[in-house]
């Protein structure tokens, strides 16, 4: 059902010289896609706040609201088109909008049962908006109540609140979302919009609070091991694998190695017949496999394993933060780089977080899994032929303003490069899973 706040007439089907400058400025409004993690209490990925950081100087960006456009534009290109299942599976999409945004067409895009509106309290208390608002919840989108000291007692304003923001989990804010649910209305979820450490983040998971990671705060410290006890078993037997295949050795003896742990068998078989692989023929078999496919895939495959390995040390958007940064530099690259460095790209992505993911310093890594000088060159220096894709995709990670310059020294669009940011966001939801089993 569209929108019948946002419908045009015939008229309005030709577009006039104004709209005309609209959509040449919505063209022009170069940006990159950044996002937060919203985690829950068990640090699993459970949504994502987007936003749109201009690839122009301050002083030359477009406007805000042609920003937002732009941003609702790039997601539903990527991540809802047409006659299309929508690819986050049961993430949910965060959008901090206003009185002017809360009334675009472009909203019809989006997917109303994963897309949250960050709304103040002024625009949710607005009288003109207040039939848009009713409109999109009874659509099923949902509402997010930001930067407010108290629920609105408004009965009906009350019942458009879905989730609210309780600053950086003050007990007064999280005690009015759990008192303002309603018997006939869905339980308000709290969330804690500001992280100044992970300490913070441990305090709100102890009280089932989800929090928004702010990438300023950097990965979390991992748990360090040290000892006889510094690897899981898994972890061992999946780097004796690679070094196997780095040494050309026999499938046969790689094979017979395998069978040793039978979970471990059944996840690589399980992940070679995902959707994220998609061979196109069930693989009954790791003979099967090379067969088709050859070593290399099989490097890879291991590779993924490997970061889903310690599952004890290492929190699970650790290991999807992982295997999605691996396919960014690895989509990122195909667009460079001569066809067959797919593996390489995708295993500098995922190991320069495998020390994370272990718990052990990188060269104890290296030095169990002998990886190409180029390889090893992009993850410790973010140097050679492969570490400027590694670093482009830190900073849309992170944020942290450099996008623009790093992928213009690339020669890659924002276009390419929120194109592949947001495929590698939409393929790590069918990778391995991030229970590890």
């Amino acid at each position: 059902m569209r929108f019948d706040f946002f419908r045009r007439s015939a008229a309005e089907e030709t577009p006039a010289p104004e709209q005309s400058k609209d959509l040449t400025a919505l063209r022009n409004a170069d940006g990159y896609v950044a996002y937060t993690l919203l985690l829950d209490a068990q640090k699993r990925v459970a949504g994502y706040k987007l936003g749109w950081r201009p690839a122009a100087r301050p002083e030359e960006a477009p406007d805000a609201i042609t920003q937002f456009k732009a941003l609702v534009a790039c997601v539903t290109e990527h991540l809802n088109p047409p006659d299309t299942p929508w690819q986050l599976g049961r993430s949910e999409l965060f959008f901090d909008v206003n009185a002017e945004s809360l009334a675009l067409g472009a909203l019809q895009s989006l997917p109303p049962e994963y897309t949250v509106f960050c709304v103040e309290l002024a625009d949710l208390a607005n009288e003109e908006l207040r039939p848009v608002l009713m409109f999109l919840r009874e659509q099923g989108f949902s509402f997010m109540l930001r930067g407010a000291t108290a629920l609105p007692e408004d009965h009906e304003l009350l019942g458009m609140v879905t989730h609210f923001d309780v600053g950086n989990g003050d007990p007064m804010l999280v005690a009015a979302a759990r008192r303002g649910e309603q018997p006939d209305h869905m339980p308000i979820q709290p969330i804690a919009t500001r992280m100044a450490s992970w300490k913070d983040f441990e305090a709100c998971a102890a009280r089932r609070i989800d929090v928004f990671a702010d990438p300023s705060c950097g990965l979390p410290p991992p748990v360090v091991k040290t000892g006889s006890h510094a690897l899981e078993p898994e972890s061992i037997l999946i780097m004796r694998l690679l070094q196997m295949i780095q040494r050309n050795e026999d499938l046969r003896e790689i094979e017979a190695a395998l069978k040793r742990d039978a979970a471990l068998t059944y996840r690589l078989l399980r992940h070679m017949n995902s959707p994220a692989v998609g061979a196109g023929v069930e693989i009954h078999s790791l003979h099967h496999a090379v067969t088709m496919l050859g070593y290399s895939p099989l490097f890879r495959w291991l590779s993924m394993l490997l970061a889903t390995s310690n599952p004890t040390g290492s929190p699970p958007f650790m290991m999807k933060k992982a295997i999605m940064r691996g396919r960014f530099v690895e989509l990122m690259g195909e667009i460079m780089l001569p066809r067959g460095e797919s593996d390489n790209l995708f295993v500098v992505g995922m190991f320069s977080l495998i020390d994370q993911l272990l718990g052990i310093p990188m060269q104890e890594v290296l030095s169990k899994v002998q990886l190409s000088d180029s390889v090893q060159q992009a993850i410790l220096t973010r140097g050679g032929v492969y570490g400027p894709f590694l670093s482009l995709a830190e900073a849309c990670e992170r944020d942290t303003g450099d996008a623009p310059r790093l992928a213009e020294a690339l020669l890659l669009s924002a276009d390419q490069v929120n194109a592949a940011h947001l495929a590698a966001l939409a393929w790590s939801q069918d990778a391995v899973p991030i229970d590890g089993h």
